[in-house]
C-alpha cells in the first residue's frame, strides 16, 4: 500500500479532510497528516492522530533527529493538500517553506494534488489564478474547486470537492499515469441531451455520462485543466473539473464551442439528440381519447462534432468523436464507423458496439479507437477509466 501525506491548511473545510484520511486508511493506505498551525484551530491534533494512527507535527524543529522536513517528502508516494487555502497555494507557488507542510512540498518527488477551498472572490483573484497556473505548469495537480455553499450564507465557486471525489482523483494519480497533459486544456462532453415536446415530455437517449466523467477524471490525473459540458447527468461532479450543465443539443453546442476556443483537445463523449421538435408546446399535450395520436414534426439539430472540425484553426484542438453503432444489412459496426470518421473529419473516433444492451449505464466498456491516419486500436472490456486512458494515450500523440 502507498504512503500518503495529507496536508491540511487553515480553512473551515479542514473538517472534511478527516473523512479523506479515513478513506485512505480504510482502503489500506498509510496516511500521515501534516496540518498547518492554522489548520489546528479548526481540527485538533488528537483527531488526526486517532484517524491516521500516526503522530502529528507541524514544525520542522520537532523530532529534528528524524529530519522530518526532508524524510516525509522523500518517502511519500503521494502528497495531497485538502483544503489548500489561497495562502498555501501562494507559498507553494513561490517555494516558501516556513513550516513542515511547505517544506514537505518542496522535498516531495512524488505526485502532488492540491484541492483548493476559499471564497469565490479569493479563487477568482488574479494573484490566485497566477499561482495556480504556476503550480500546474510544474506538474502539480490543482483540482478545480466545486460550486456550492461556502462559509456563512455565501454561495459560489470555491467549495472543497467532496472527500470521496478527492479520494477518487488521488487513486487515479497513484496509478502512476504520465503527466503528459500537464499545461493542456481539454473539453469533454458527457451525457445525453433532451429535446422537450412540452413541459413534461422530451426526446432523449440512454447515455448516463459515465464514460465522459471517466474521461474527465483520467485527464485530471494526467495533469490537464478540464471542462466538462454535461447534459442531464445524475452523477457527482468529478473532483478538479469545471462542470457546465446543459439540457438541449443547442445549449451543448454553444457551451462546447465556447470552451473549445482555447482548448488543446475536445472529446465529444456525449450523445446529442440528432433531432428536435419543430416547435415546443407550452402546455402539456393531452390525450384526445379518440384514438388519434398527435403528429410531431422534427427538424435536424446542429452537428457539433462536424462544426468543431470545420471551425478549428491549424488542426487545433484535436477533436475526438464517439460513435454508438450497431451492424445491419448494409455493413458492420466498423464499416459504419469508418464512414462516420470520414464524414465528420475528426482526428479520432471511439467506436462502441451498443447492440445487446451493452455500454449504456454500465461501469465497464470496450471499444475500438479509429484514427484518421488509418490506425485501429482495440480496447478490451474493462472499467471505463481504462478506456478513458486509452483515449488520452491516442490524443497525446496528436497534441502539440
Amino acid at each position: 500500500m502507498s504512503e500518503i501525506v495529507v496536508g491540511v491548511s487553515g480553512g473551515i473545510a479542514a473538517y472534511k479532510a478527516a473523512s479523506l484520511v479515513r478513506l485512505f486508511t480504510e482502503s489500506g493506505h498509510h496516511a500521515t497528516v501534516v496540518p498547518t498551525e492554522a489548520a489546528l484551530k479548526f481540527v485538533g491534533a488528537p483527531t488526526w492522530e486517532a484517524l491516521s494512527g500516526r503522530p502529528v507535527r507541524t514544525d520542522v524543529f520537532e523530532d529534528v533527529h528524524e529530519v522530518p522536513h526532508v524524510r516525509l517528502g522523500q518517502h511519500a508516494d503521494l502528497v495531497v493538500v485538502a483544503p489548500a487555502t489561497a495562502n498555501l497555494l501562494a507559498k507553494a507557488a513561490h517555494g516558501l517553506a516556513d513550516d513542515l507542510l511547505t517544506n514537505t512540498l518542496l522535498t516531495a518527488r512524488c505526485p502532488v494534488v492540491m484541492a483548493p477551498a476559499m471564497h469565490t472572490e479569493m479563487w477568482e483573484n488574479q494573484a490566485t489564478q497566477t499561482n495556480v497556473d504556476a503550480l500546474r505548469s510544474r506538474g502539480i495537480i490543482v483540482l478545480e474547486p466545486a460550486t456550492g455553499r461556502l462559509t456563512g450564507v455565501d454561495t459560489g465557486k470555491g467549495r472543497l470537492p467532496e472527500p470521496e471525489e478527492i479520494f477518487a482523483a488521488c487513486l487515479n494519480v497513484l496509478e502512476a499515469r504520465p503527466k503528459d497533459l500537464a499545461g493542456k486544456r481539454v473539453v469533454v462532453s458527457a451525457g445525453g441531451t433532451r429535446e422537450y415536446l412540452d413541459p413534461v415530455r422530451f426526446l432523449g437517449n440512454r447515455s448516463s455520462g459515465r464514460q465522459g466523467y471517466a474521461l474527465a477524471e483520467a485527464a485530471v490525473a494526467r495533469g490537464a485543466t478540464v471542462t466538462v459540458v454535461a447534459a442531464n447527468v445524475a452523477l457527482p461532479d468529478p473532483a478538479g473539473v469545471e462542470v457546465v450543465q446543459v439540457v438541449s443539443t443547442e445549449e451543448m453546442r454553444r457551451e462546447v464551442l465556447l470552451a473549445a476556443a482555447d482548448a488543446d483537445a475536445v472529446v465529444m463523449a456525449a450523445a446529442p439528440a440528432d433531432f428536435r421538435p419543430e416547435s415546443r408546446v407550452e402546455s402539456k399535450i393531452k390525450k384526445t381519447h379518440d384514438g388519434e395520436a398527435p403528429q410531431i414534426s422534427l427538424v435536424e439539430n446542429p452537428d457539433i462534432l462536424a462544426e468543431l472540425v470545420h471551425t478549428r484553426v491549424s488542426k487545433r484542438p484535436v477533436v475526438v468523436g464517439f460513435a454508438a453503432e450497431t451492424g445491419d444489412e448494409s455493413g458492420s459496426v466498423l464499416d459504419h464507423a469508418r464512414a462516420k470518421l470520414e464524414r465528420k473529419g475528426c482526428d479520432l473516433l471511439v467506436v462502441n458496439d451498443v447492440s445487446g444492451e451493452r455500454v449504456f449505464g454500465r461501469d465497464d466498456n470496450e471499444a475500438v479507437i479509429l484514427g484518421a491516419d488509418g490506425s485501429v486500436t482495440p480496447v478490451e472490456l474493462g472499467p471505463k477509466i481504462a478506456l478513458a486512458h486509452a483515449v488520452w494515450d491516442a490524443v497525446t500523440e496528436l497534441v502539440e
